[in-house]
C-alpha cells in the first residue's frame, strides 16, 4: 500500500479495469430559490440537456436526477412566472454527487421585443445594485483554471482590471485592482466578512503566496470592482463575495488531492436522518519544507489549513449556519549545505514568520412577509509573530533587528433586511463590532555606527513599543433602494452608509464618513445594455495604523482620517446567448485622505507586497490619489466542449506623499493582458491554456550610501525614496497549461492532472537585490584592503544579484472523489 501511495499512477492503471461498470451511476441533486424572497419554489422543471431527463422540484424545493450517463451538460431550470436558468459546465462523475443551490428571479415584462435577462450561471453576471464592474466564476472554472493550483486568488488574475504585482502574481496573491493598493480589498464567505484569506499574509494589507480557501466548498465568487452595494463596508478597489455551497444532504463523500506541494482532504454529507441538517469538513497540509530540504534552499515554509461549514434547517422559514476558517503557518530557516550568494541573501533578508488566523461564525436566514433578514454573529483572529537577526540561522539575541508579537481580534454582529415589494427591492441594516489589539514591537532601522576614530556616523534608529490601544467599537448602517422603470428598460439603484468609530479624534462623526452611490442601467436594444455608477467609499486605517505609538505609549495617529474614494464608472454589455458576454467599461478613481509615512514622505499605498508589516509607523493622511484606465472583457461559457476568457486593461496608478505630487505607484504596470481557454475532449481529457501579460512595474533604486552603512545589520539594500519609483521593470509574460485525465469507476473518480506555470520559460522580472561581493568559498565577505569587513560596510564591495529567472511551476497531483 506504502508503494502504491508512493506511486499514484500505478494505482491508477490497476483500478482501470473497472472502468466499464460505471457508465450510467451519475447524479445530481439540490433546490430552487425564488431569489427575492429566497422562499422555496415546488413544481419548478429541471433538466439536463443532451438526454431526456427532467424532474419536477417537491413541495419543499428540492430535486435529485439519478442513473446519470458521465457526461458534462448544461442544467436547465424554469418555473412558470420565472425567468429560466441555465448551468454550464456541469460534471456528472461517478465519485461526488452534485448538489446545486438555484435562485430563480421573476419573470420581466417582454415590451417592444426586448427581454430583460439575467442568468447566475450564465456569462451574465451583473445585478440591479451592481450593473457593472462585476465578475463571476464558478467552481469548475475556478479547478479548472490553468496556473491555478486549486488557489482562487491566482485564478481572478484572468479577469479585466486584476493585477498580480512586480512579477504578475507568480509568488505572490497581491490582489491589485484597477490600480488600487492590495489592502484596498474585502472578503466575504455567505456574508461573513474573512479579513485574512492568504498563508503568511502580510499584516496591514491582503497578500500572501497561498491562498486558503478550499475550492471544494466554492459554489461561486463575485468580484465587483466598483458600484458596490451599500451593504459592504471598507470596499475601495473590490468586494470578493465566496457563496458556499450546503453538505450533500443524500450521502457522505467526498475527495482527496495530492500534488506536488501540498495534501488535502474534503467531506461532506447528512447528519440527520432528515436531511435537514448538512456538514461540509477539510483540512490541508502543505509540504513544501521537503521540496526546499531537497532543493538545498533555506527556507522552510509550512502550513496548515482548515475549513468547515453546518447547516441546519429550523423550519421552513428558518435556516442556521456555522461556518469556520482557520490557517496555521510557519516560515523558518535551516543550515544551507552548499551555500551561494543568492541562498545566503534569502537566508538573512527575509524574516522568520509564525501565524495564526481562524474566522467563526453563525448565520440566521429568517423568511418574512417580501423577503428575509440576516443576523450574522462572528469573531475573527489574526496572530502574527515575526523575527528577525543579522544572522537567521545562527539567531543571536544581541545580533537581533526584530521582534515583533501582535493580535488583532474582531467580534461582530451584523444584521440585514431585504424587501421586495412591488417591484421596489429594499434593503437595509447595521453592522456593530469589538476591535481588540496588541502590538509588541522591537525593531532596529538603523544601528549606531562608529568610524575608525570612534566618531558617529549614523545614530541608531529604533522602534521599540508596547500599543496601549486595546479595544474600541465600529459601527456603521446602511439603506440601498432598487427599481426597474421605463418597461423595465432603466434599472436604478441608490444607496448609502456611514462608518464610525470609537477610537479616532473624529470617527464618531458620521457625516465625515457618509458615502452615497447610485447605479444606472438601460436596456439600448435586445442583448444591448448601457450601464454607469458614482459612487463615494470609506476604509478605517489597518490597526497597525491605528495602534502605533511612540516610546512612551503615546498612540500618536489617533487623528488619522478614513481613507476616501470617489468612483465613477461607465460601460457598455453586449450577450449575444447566455453564454457569451462581451464588456467595455471606463473607470476612474480619485482618493484622498491617504495614509503618509512621516519618515519617509512617500503614500504607504506603494507598500505591503513583501513579508513585513504595513503602517507599523507614525502617518499623516495629506496624501492624494487617481487611478483611471478602460476594459474589454469577453466570456464564452462551456458549450460545444469549449470555454475562453479575454481581458485586456489599460490604467494608470498615481499617489502623492508629503510633496503633494502624483506620481506612477508601485501598481503602474499600466496595460494587463489575459487570454483563457480550454476543450473538453472525448474519454474525459481535458485541456486548458492561459496567457498573461503585465506591463512593467516602477520601482525604487537603492540609496546606495545607506545600503552599505546598514546591509551587515537588514541583510538587504535601503531604498532611495526621494527616487519612489523612478525605475521601471521590464514586462511580464507567461504561459501556463493544464492537463486533466478522469476515470469514472462504480463510485469513484480519479483526476490525475498536471499544470505547469509558465511552461515556456519566460523570465520573471524583479528588481536586483543589493548585497556584497562574497569571497570564492561563500564563507565571507570580499574586501577591498583585504581587511575583515568592517561593521559599516565601507570596505565592502557592493554586488547585485539577478531576479529575472525563469520561474517554471510543474506540479502533478491527483484528486480521488468517492
Amino acid at each position: 500500500m506504502k508503494y502504491l501511495l508512493k506511486n499514484p499512477a500505478i494505482l491508477i492503471l490497476l483500478l482501470l479495469p473497472f472502468s466499464a461498470l460505471s457508465q450510467n451511476n451519475g447524479r445530481i441533486s439540490g433546490y430552487v430559490l425564488d431569489k427575492s424572497t429566497q422562499q422555496r419554489l415546488p413544481f419548478a422543471t429541471v433538466s439536463l440537456t443532451g438526454i431526456n431527463k427532467s424532474v419536477a422540484t417537491d413541495s419543499a424545493g428540492n430535486f435529485r436526477i439519478t442513473d446519470l450517463p458521465l457526461n458534462v451538460y448544461t442544467l436547465e431550470v424554469s418555473l412558470v412566472g420565472f425567468k429560466k436558468q441555465s448551468f454550464y459546465n456541469i460534471g456528472i462523475t461517478s465519485g461526488n454527487e452534485q448538489n446545486i443551490a438555484v435562485e430563480l428571479e421573476p419573470d420581466a415584462q417582454q415590451l417592444q421585443g426586448v427581454t430583460i435577462k439575467t442568468n447566475k450561471r450564465t456569462a451574465r453576471a451583473a445585478t440591479l445594485e451592481t450593473p457593472l464592474s462585476v465578475q463571476r466564476l464558478t467552481s469548475e472554472e475556478i479547478k479548472s483554471n490553468p496556473g491555478g493550483n486549486f488557489d482562487i486568488s491566482k485564478v481572478i488574475q484572468t479577469l479585466p482590471g486584476v493585477g498580480g504585482g512586480a512579477q504578475g502574481g507568480s509568488f505572490r496573491n497581491d490582489i491589485i485592482i484597477r490600480g488600487g493598493a492590495p489592502n484596498e480589498n474585502v472578503f466575504y464567505l455567505d456574508g461573513i466578512e474573512i479579513p485574512v484569506i492568504n498563508h503568511f499574509q502580510t499584516q496591514g494589507s491582503s497578500g500572501g503566496p497561498q491562498g486558503i480557501l478550499n475550492v471544494s466548498f466554492i459554489e461561486d465568487v463575485k468580484l465587483s470592482s466598483s458600484a458596490f452595494d451599500a451593504r459592504y463596508d471598507n470596499a475601495m478597489s473590490s468586494v470578493f463575495q465566496f457563496k458556499q455551497k450546503n453538505g450533500n444532504p443524500n450521502k457522505l463523500q467526498g475527495n482527496i488531492r495530492l500534488s506536488a506541494t501540498e495534501l488535502a482532504a474534503t467531506f461532506e454529507g447528512p447528519l440527520s436522518k432528515n436531511k435537514k441538517t448538512t456538514f461540509l469538513a477539510s483540512a490541508r497540509r502543505s509540504y513544501l519544507e521537503l521540496l526546499f530540504s531537497a532543493l538545498d534552499l533555506p527556507i522552510r515554509p509550512n502550513y496548515w489549513d482548515f475549513q468547515t461549514k453546518l447547516t441546519h434547517q429550523l423550519n421552513k422559514k428558518t435556516t442556521l449556519s456555522f461556518l469556520a476558517i482557520a490557517a496555521i503557518d510557519e516560515f523558518s530557516f535551516a543550515k544551507i549545505k552548499d551555500a551561494t550568494p543568492e541562498k545566503l541573501y534569502i537566508l538573512n533578508s527575509n524574516p522568520i514568520i509564525n501565524q495564526w488566523t481562524y474566522t467563526g461564525g453563525l448565520s440566521l436566514k429568517k423568511l418574512i412577509r417580501d423577503g428575509f433578514i440576516n443576523l450574522a454573529l462572528s469573531r475573527n483572529s489574526f496572530d502574527n509573530h515575526i523575527d528577525r537577526y543579522e544572522d537567521n540561522e545562527l539567531k543571536l539575541p544581541s545580533q537581533q533587528t526584530l521582534a515583533y508579537q501582535s493580535r488583532e481580534t474582531e467580534n461582530k454582529f451584523r444584521l440585514d433586511v431585504n424587501l421586495n415589494k412591488k417591484g421596489w427591492k429594499i434593503a437595509y441594516g447595521a453592522v456593530i463590532q469589538l476591535a481588540e489589539y496588541d502590538n509588541n514591537t522591537f525593531n532596529v532601522l538603523r544601528k549606531e555606527l562608529r568610524d575608525i576614530n570612534n566618531n558617529i556616523i549614523q545614530p541608531a534608529v529604533t522602534v521599540n513599543f508596547s500599543s496601549p490601544l486595546k479595544n474600541f467599537w465600529r459601527y456603521g448602517a446602511f439603506a440601498q433602494i432598487s427599481k426597474r422603470f421605463s418597461d423595465n428598460r432603466m434599472g436604478i439603484s441608490a444607496g448609502i452608509r456611514s462608518d464610525m468609530n470609537s477610537f479616532t479624534t473624529d470617527g464618531n462623526n458620521g457625516l465625515q464618513t457618509l458615502s452615497p452611490r447610485i447605479a444606472l442601467s438601460y436596456v439600448l436594444a435586445d442583448q444591448w445594455t448601457l450601464n454607469a455608477s458614482v459612487g463615494r467609499y470609506y476604509k478605517i486605517p489597518p490597526y497597525t495604523i491605528l495602534g502605533f505609538a511612540d516610546q512612551n505609549k503615546v498612540l500618536i495617529n489617533r487623528n488619522c482620517k478614513y481613507l476616501q474614494s470617489d468612483h465613477y464608472a461607465a460601460g457598455i454589455e453586449y450577450l449575444p446567448n447566455d453564454g457569451l458576454r462581451f464588456t467595455v467599461e471606463g473607470f476612474y478613481k480619485d482618493y484622498a485622505n491617504v495614509p503618509v509615512s512621516v519618515r519617509d514622505g512617500i503614500s504607504l499605498s506603494n507598500l505591503g507586497s513583501d513579508f513585513n508589516v504595513l503602517g507599523n509607523e507614525a502617518i499623516t493622511t495629506n496624501g492624494k490619489g487617481r487611478t483611471y484606465g478602460v476594459e474589454f472583457f469577453a466570456q464564452k461559457k462551456l458549450t460545444k466542449h469549449f470555454f475562453g476568457i479575454l481581458s485586456y486593461t489599460f490604467y494608470r496608478s498615481q499617489y502623492s506623499g508629503n510633496n503633494k505630487q502624483l506620481i506612477a505607484s508601485s501598481w503602474d504596470n499600466q496595460h494587463l493582458l489575459s487570454l483563457t481557454g480550454g476543450y473538453k475532449f472525448k474519454r474525459n481529457w481535458e485541456l486548458g491554456l492561459k496567457f498573461r501579460y503585465q506591463g512593467g512595474a516602477p520601482f525604487t533604486p537603492y540609496d546606495e550610501t545607506a545600503s552599505r552603512l546598514n546591509y551587515l545589520t537588514l541583510g538587504q539594500g535601503v531604498p532611495d525614496y526621494s527616487r519612489l519609483n523612478a525605475s521601471r521593470l521590464g514586462s511580464f509574460n507567461a504561459s501556463d497549461i493544464r492537463i486533466d485525465k478522469k476515470w469514472n469507476l462504480r463510485k469513484v473518480t480519479i483526476d490525475l492532472f498536471l499544470d505547469v506555470t509558465n511552461f515556456y520559460a519566460a523570465k520573471s522580472p524583479a528588481q536586483d537585490s543589493y548585497t556584497f561581493k562574497r569571497n570564492a568559498s561563500n564563507t565571507g565577505f570580499m574586501t577591498t584592503d583585504g581587511q575583515p569587513i568592517r561593521a559599516d560596510g565601507t570596505n565592502a564591495i557592493p554586488d547585485f544579484i539577478k531576479n529575472n529567472d525563469a520561474q517554471v511551476t510543474p506540479t502533478i497531483g491527483f484528486i480521488i472523489e468517492f
